[in-house]
């Protein structure tokens, strides 16, 4: 009897293994890796209310692995607090860099170029 419930249990542990190396390896061959210069632009205004959340959810995607870019805080009226909070995340983290909206093309040129 034990025989018999500790094979079903084998066999059960080695579908899920199977289907488990198998969404892997999908995931690897589907995921939307970037090679070359793909950048993530969040906006930001004001006193940067949601721009934690949205950088996290972007570091999620980056350390995932399913995506690889640089994120670019773009300025768009940051007051005060919200131009030290931005500086302080793009300092945090290697791949986010802080830039005025009007100098996003030149910012993105100069990253390219690095």
């Amino acid at each position: 009897m034990f025989y018999v419930i500790g094979r079903a249990v084998l066999a059960l542990l080695a579908a899920a293994g199977l289907l488990a190396l198998g969404w892997l390896l999908l995931g690897a061959a589907v995921a939307p890796v970037g090679r070359g210069g793909v950048y993530a632009v969040v906006p930001a205004g004001g006193d940067g209310e949601h721009l934690e959340q949205d950088l996290a959810g972007l570091r999620w995607l980056r350390k995932g692995g399913m995506a690889r870019f640089t994120v670019v805080i773009a300025d768009c009226g940051l007051s005060g607090q919200g131009r030290r909070l931005a500086e302080r995340l793009a300092w945090r983290d290697r791949g986010v860099i802080l830039c005025a909206m009007d100098d996003l093309p030149a910012c993105l040129w100069e990253e390219k170029q690095v």
